[in-house]
């Protein structure tokens, strides 16, 4: 788990990032009709719970997990219904009260390709995940995921996403990520397709001699990814030394990403360029979008890379995830 230092500083960034927050509630017990997962339960994995679904109904279905570490990675196919995941809290608007964490330490080094690495694969459309830890220890040398998103209309809330390498995959249909914690040091926001917006995310890098936020694989002017990262903060995590100008906000996978960072705090470890090419003599920029609007911080100065643009406005999130988005987005979670 994060250090209580930690923790009390990241839920403060991300409350400032988010806005006023409601009134505290909590989630302790299963809500109606889930299936529940703990030491004393039917369900002793998440796993097993995830395999109890009914795969034929299209009534929503949920799972409850008890608090608790659950070394395991879970895999959730498509299924005809909406789904949700709730993790026990005292608190389920902040990530801080999180007392659910799945683990694992899969990587390319074992694994056939990224999907394949991460703590939570969730290929099913209409997925709600609330205050749950995805986490993958590999640490440095490997793409390994905490998660693989894989379809539409897949939100997460108040979670924490914890890895080193490619720590998050956005990679089909449209994703928001809300009130999280999302840390890592390379592309660890990242994939090919997904439209994803992240809103009131806490951004923590790790010591890193140089590193990269996000790295978008969109490869035309027809792909319709778009990443947006709005009013969210990004800083070092707390212990980690990071020298001043090591990171910077992306890097092209492809040579049409497309990326903004928008009314976002940016600490001084986000480098006076901004955005940098994939790497030299394979730069990946002829259709780049990279852009910026309303940055605040010693990270938001200094000469941005001519390849990137300071926007006239902010993106707004019709945009991004189509103007039915609050039929499926939980949009008390959005600042």
């Amino acid at each position: 788990m994060l250090s209580a230092a930690l923790l009390s500083v990241s839920a403060l960034a991300t409350a400032a990032a988010a806005g006023p927050i409601g009134a505290r509630a909590t989630r302790t017990s299963p809500p109606d009709g889930c299936l529940a997962v703990g030491s004393s339960e039917t369900y002793k994995t998440v796993q097993s719970a995830v395999d109890a679904l009914d795969t034929s109904t299209s009534s929503e279905q949920c799972i409850f997990i008890y608090k608790g570490t659950y070394s395991e990675q879970v895999y959730i196919p498509k299924l005809k219904s909406a789904l949700a995941l709730y993790g026990e809290t005292s608190d389920t608007s902040s990530f801080a009260s999180n007392t659910v964490t799945i683990t694992q330490s899969r990587s390319q080094d074992d694994s056939p390709n990224n999907d394949e690495t991460a703590t939570l694969r969730a290929h099913t459309a209409n997925l709600r995940v609330y205050n749950i830890n995805l986490v993958n220890t590999r640490g440095k040398g490997s793409q390994a995921l905490a998660v693989s998103a894989q379809a539409d209309r897949q939100g997460y809330y108040a979670c924490q996403f914890r890895g080193f390498q490619d720590t998050v995959l956005a990679n089909e249909g449209a994703q928001v990520y809300a009130r999280s914690y999302i840390e890592g040091a390379t592309d660890f926001i990242f994939g090919q397709r997904a439209r994803a917006w992240f809103d009131g995310a806490d951004i923590r890098v790790l010591a890193a001699s140089v590193g990269y936020i996000t790295a978008s694989g969109r490869d035309s002017t027809e792909n319709p990814s778009y990443y947006v990262v709005h009013n969210s903060a990004v800083a070092a995590k707390e212990g980690n030394s990071v020298p001043a100008g090591a990171y910077y906000l992306g890097r092209p996978w492809r040579n049409y990403a497309r990326v903004v960072f928008q009314q976002t705090s940016l600490s001084g470890v986000v480098n006076g360029a901004g955005w940098r090419v994939w790497n030299d003599g394979d730069e990946r920029i002829d259709g780049v979008e990279f852009g910026e609007y309303g940055n605040t911080g010693d990270g938001a100065k200094g000469t941005r890379a001519s390849f990137s643009k300071q926007l006239s406005g902010p993106v707004s999130i019709e945009t991004v995830l189509g103007s039915d988005y609050a039929s499926w987005v939980d949009t008390s979670y959005l600042s």
